[in-house]
């Protein structure tokens, strides 16, 4: 998942650089909200890997 929200990030970056805002735009978008559910899905593993 992390995985490819850096792919979309590089996607973004490359993007931007050549003045394609819409696509770098979009490309942001999409590295945020799967960055976020690698942090939500993280954050389940862990709480749940712990045993009491």
């Amino acid at each position: 998942m992390l995985h490819y929200a850096v792919v979309f990030f590089v996607i973004a970056v490359i993007a931007a650089l050549l003045g394609f805002s819409g696509i770098a735009g979009a490309a942001t978008n999409i590295a945020w909200i799967l960055f976020v559910v690698f942090l939500v899905l993280g954050a389940i593993s862990l709480l749940r890997g712990r045993k009491v």
